[in-house]
This record gives structure tokens, C-alpha cells and sequence, in this order.
């Protein structure tokens, strides 16, 4: 009788004419009869593979077995009073890892719901684990839904785990070897493997990706940190570098666009840079990722995992926050790794440098580095009033950054002496400007709040001085959706200017030329003139030895950048005792 059954719904699938089969069925059910010739009257045992067939298969899924398997532990746990069984298996449909009670292993084995089994479609016909590679959704394959006579028995629930690129690498199996006869019953199952399958995405990104920045995000910030609905992998430059499957349905609705290799400013109002503003130490119902489309999410920011080294002499050496600050510049490393020393520290750090260096990225990645779970509280001393600092007073814990402490009055050094009284749990990070290091502006600050600001200072030097400035123009140009090149007569007129407005001046400067240029390379027209003459922003007593290295002992080049002839430069450097380069 169950035959002229499966017979009777081939016919009705093949002319259409099914009522109440799911379409997915229907399709497969077509497949494995006009594609594979498969006849679902014919009784078939279970595909196994040979052992050592078996073998090579976990050999390859090594790493994503390891992956899982604490998850799907945790899984198994949840569901084995209820005699489920979970299935791990390839991309090719074999079954490399399995959970169930061995009290009923030798039903399992007949059933196919073991180690071994192959549940390819082409082989198995319509089932869970078939079904859910073909179509690369979840799905579940209850009952009748199987076309083989040998599992309408069972009920299988399948869901499939992406590897960081998007590609298809397992599925995950929850079956039972009998169940309630309502498909509905299998809601809980599909939810259950879902979330799982998910979970082990995450995991994997995260063990493949160490080395670079992830960005986790959520609907919902309560589940931010623990279970995050979906993430990327960045590099240094903002690309996108692996996923989470979950991505494609927040960053491209339909999941038609690779996201591999794409820039993530081109899917939210996001930069590589305003990464460490997404970290812990932030309330998660703060940190608000703005989609292109309006949507908004909640994002967490995983920084880099590096080994600390005590003197970095390269770049890779540094941790993440800070990887982005300099290029191939040797005092820039050093510097790096220095505040790299004092962030592990309480030491209050002032960050003396003219305007647009980079003081508040830096002292950004000082409490990105530090410890995790605080604020990050800012104050403009130029405004310092009682009812901010009350605010702060109040606070949590955390690093309190103090913006342009020439600017205290009396009245702000005496608030916030007592705000610092109050709250020996903030960590310090101030900035001066660098002209006013021995002004009497800083002079006049008390010393008793003096020495509770400086304990450490670090100059951080312009951009006229940076021998990484090519890398820092080319940094810059990566933030376009486009991608920019400069042309070498644009380029060479970047590095011969002073830049007084530092990489604030240069960033507008770039964006200016990148919205007139018409095309993708920037040439000479595009470029907008100086914010001011050359001759005004050119500081006649610069430091002129700190220039000639940063320009590689290049006179001329050194000329251009300070406004002066050549003849000039020479002048400057006899008197200065400055031997001339060969």
C-alpha cells in the first residue's frame, strides 16, 4: 500500500499538481526522479563510506569540527531527553561528527543517522542534509517528505554553517528516529539548529581572524556581546576580509552581492577608524551602526589579537588600535609602541602636538587597550563647566580625556582638581598643543593638578616631519568608496606642502580633489591651493633637522615645505651646525 502511495505522489509532484507539499520538497522530490532516476518504492539502506574514506573527511573538516564541537555538546544536551540525534556533516553530505544515545546505536546505524553517512541528495534522495546543500537554506524534511520508503520515519532538520568567505562548508542535522506527526512539531528543532549553526560561524570567524578587527552586530543590544546575530572581518584598510552567512542579510537584503573584498563604508556610515568606539567600555545601547539604507543596528568591535613585544620594530608588532596610526615611519613605531607600554599602565598620559596629529586617536587607542568594560568621558577645557564635570563625577569608571589643557582658567583647574580627587578610578589622557608646551598658558597650571596630568608626555610630531606620508595620503584615499590614485605631479606637490592643519588638513584636501576629479586618478588641476600661504604657515625656526629626515636629507624638498629657497636651507643648517647631506 505505501507503494502505490509513493507512486501516486511521484505523478502528482511531476505534473505539478502537488497540494500542501512544501515547493522545496516538490523541487527535490523532481530532482531525484528526472535527475538522478531514483525510485522511492525501492527500499535502500544507508550510503557509508568506508573508514578510510570516513577519515579524509574529517581530516579536511578538521579545524571546523574542533570548531563546533563545544557547541553542538551544548546543543546535544538540550535536546537528548527528547532522543535526538545530531549530525555534522561536509559539504558533500558525509556525516564526520555525530551525537546521539548509544543505547540505540545499531537503529541509528540503519537509519543512516551516524558516522560515515552520506545524505547527499543524489544518494539519499530528498532528506535534510541534501536538501539543506542544494538550496543553502534550513529546512526541515518531516516524514513523508523523504522520497526513499527507508526514512519516512524520520524527522530531520538541517540548517547550513558558511565559511568565512560565504561558501558552503557543513550542515548541521537535528533528527528524531520517530516523531509527532505534525511537521509543526519540529519548530522548536529548526530554531534550536538555526541558532547553533550560527554560533559556529561565529566561532570559526573569530578562530580564523585573529589577526584582524571583527565588528559583531545585533537588532538588540541586549544580546550584543553574548550572541551577536552576525559579524565581519576587516583589515587594516576597512576591506572585508570573511562573514558570517548572517552579514549578506544586514548588509546586502537578498544576499545577491559578495561582500568579499568590498570596503564596509560602502554598506554603513562607518570607518576603519571609528572601530575602537564600538569596543567594550561603551554602553552597547550606544554603540548604533547606521546601515546605507537608514536601518540601524548595534555594533561591537573586536580588536586585533597580537602578541606584545617589548620594542616593536615593525608595524605587524603593534596591537590593533594602534596599526593604524603610522606607516613604515621608525620614530612613529617607536612612539606607537611606547604609548603601547603606558596604556597597560594608570600613568596619566599628556599628548602634546600642533592641531590634526592624531592626539585624540591615539589617546582613543590608550583606552581601547586598557581594561575592558569602561567609559570614555570627554572634556573641552575650554569650556570646562560644573555641570559636565558633576556628569563625569557621577560616571563609570573609565579614561578621562582632557581636550587642550592650555586652555584651563582658574576656575577649571580648581573643578577639575576636584573632580580628580574624587575619582581616583579615571585614567588620564590630556592634550596640549605643542607650541604651548612651555607657554605660559601651561606654565600657569597648579602643580598639583600639573603632576596628575603629566606623568608621562609624548610629542606627537607633524606631518611635515612623518616619513610615512605617502602611506599616510594612500590611508587616507582607501577611506572613498572609489578607488583614487594620485597622479606623480599630484603627489609630489602633497609632499612638498607644509600642511599646518596636519592629517585634518590633508583628509579635506584629499576629499576636495576626490569630488573634482574626473576620474579615478587625482591630478595637479584637481587639487585645491593651500588653506594659507606657504610663507605664513612655515615656521622660521621649525626643526629643521627633524625635516631634513623626514625628508630623507632631500634640501629641496625641504625648501618647498617650509617656503624658503634652497639657498636658505643652507644658511639655516651652518648656522644651525647641521652637516649638508651628500
Amino acid at each position: 500500500m505505501r507503494d502505490v502511495e509513493h507512486v501516486s505522489e511521484i505523478d502528482r509532484v511531476l505534473k505539478g499538481q502537488e497540494t500542501g507539499r512544501d515547493e522545496l520538497v516538490s523541487e527535490s522530490w523532481r530532482r531525484c526522479v528526472q535527475t538522478y532516476g531514483m525510485d522511492p518504492t525501492r527500499p535502500e539502506g544507508p550510503h557509508v563510506v568506508t573508514e578510510q574514506q570516513l577519515k579524509e573527511h574529517q581530516e579536511q573538516s578538521e579545524r571546523l569540527i574542533a570548531t563546533a564541537r563545544s557547541g553542538l555538546q551544548t546543543l546535544f544536551k538540550q535536546v537528548a531527553g527528547h532522543n535526538y540525534v545530531l549530525l555534522l556533516a561536509d559539504a558533500k553530505g558525509i556525516s564526520v561528527d555525530f551525537f546521539g544515545d548509544l543505547r540505540f546505536e545499531e537503529e541509528l546505524r540503519r537509519a543512516g543517522l551516524y558516522l560515515g553517512s552520506d545524505w547527499s541528495e543524489d544518494l539519499a534522495g530528498t532528506c535534510g542534509v541534501g536538501s539543506c546543500i542544494v538550496t543553502g537554506e534550513a529546512v526541515t524534511i518531516h516524514q513523508g517528505d523523504h522520497f526513499g520508503l527507508s526514512h519516512t520515519p524520520l524527522s530531520c532538520t538541517a540548517a547550513p554553517i558558511f565559511d568565512t568567505s560565504g561558501k558552503l562548508a557543513a550542515v548541521l542535522d537535528i533528527s528524531l528516529l520517530r516523531s509527532p506527526s505534525p511537521k509543526s512539531s519540529q519548530n522548536l528543532a529548526m530554531n534550536l539548529v538555526k541558532a547553533s549553526a550560527r554560533r559556529v560561524e561565529m566561532a570559526n570567524l573569530m578562530a580564523m581572524t585573529r589577526r584582524e578587527w571583527v565588528l559583531r552586530f545585533s537588532t538588540s543590544s541586549e544580546f550584543l556581546e553574548v550572541d551577536p546575530e552576525a559579524a565581519v572581518a576587516l583589515d587594516e584598510s576597512g576591506h572585508i576580509t570573511g562573514m558570517t552567512r548572517g552579514a549578506l542579510e544586514f548588509l546586502s537584503p537578498g544576499g545577491a552581492a559578495d561582500l568579499i573584498g568590498t570596503r564596509i563604508d560602502m554598506h554603513m556610515d562607518l570607518e576603519i577608524d571609528d572601530l575602537p568606539e564600538f569596543m567594550r567600555g561603551r554602553p552597547t545601547e550606544e554603540r548604533v551602526l547606521r546601515l546605507r539604507d537608514g536601518r540601524g543596528l548595534y555594533g561591537h568591535a573586536i580588536a586585533p589579537q597580537t602578541s606584545r613585544v617589548s620594542r616593536p620594530h615593525a608595524i605587524g608588532a603593534l596591537s590593533g588600535p594602534l596599526r593604524s596610526f603610522c606607516g613604515p615611519d621608525p620614530a612613529l613605531i617607536q612612539l606607537a609602541g611606547k604609548v603601547e607600554k603606558l596604556a597597560a599602565t594608570q600613568v596619566p598620559i599628556l599628548l602634546s602636538g600642533e592641531t590634526g596629529t592624531g592626539k585624540e586617536t591615539l589617546a582613543r587607542a590608550v583606552h581601547v587597550l586598557g581594561p575592558a568594560n569602561r567609559s570614555f568621558h570627554t572634556l573641552c577645557c575650554s569650556d570646562l563647566r560644573k555641570e559636565k564635570v558633576d556628569a563625569i563625577g557621577e560616571g563609570a569608571a573609565g579614561t578621562l580625556f582632557l581636550r587642550g589643557i592650555e586652555r584651563l582658567d582658574d576656575n577649571g583647574q580648581s573643578v577639575l582638581l576636584a573632580l580628580l580627587e574624587a575619582r581616583s578610578d579615571l585614567r588620564v589622557v590630556a592634550t596640549v598643543r605643542q607650541d604651548d608646551v612651555t607657554a605660559d598658558s601651561l606654565k600657569a597650571i597648579r602643580p598639583e593638578l600639573y603632576f596628575r596630568l603629566a606623568g608621562a608626555v609624548i610629542s606627537v610630531p607633524p606631518v611635515r616631519h612623518r616619513k610615512d606620508f605617502d602611506w599616510l595620503t594612500d590611508r587616507l584615499l582607501r577611506r572613498s568608496p572609489k578607488d583614487f590614485r594620485l597622479s606623480p605631479a599630484a603627489r609630489a606637490e602633497l609632499n612638498s606642502r607644509h600642511w599646518p592643519g596636519n592629517i585634518r588638513e590633508l583628509s579635506t584636501t584629499l576629499e576636495v580633489a576626490m569630488a573634482l576629479a574626473d576620474g579615478a586618478v587625482i591630478d595637479l588641476p584637481d587639487l585645491p591651493p593651500p588653506a594659507m600661504s606657504e610663507q605664513t604657515a612655515a615656521d622660521p625656526v621649525d626643526d629643521l633637522e627633524a625635516l631634513l629626515e623626514a625628508c630623507d636629507g632631500n634640501m629641496s624638498l625641504v625648501a618647498r615645505r617650509l617656503g624658503v629657497n634652497r639657498s636658505t636651507v643652507l644658511r639655516r643648517m651652518r648656522k644651525a651646525g647641521l652637516a649638508r647631506p651628500n
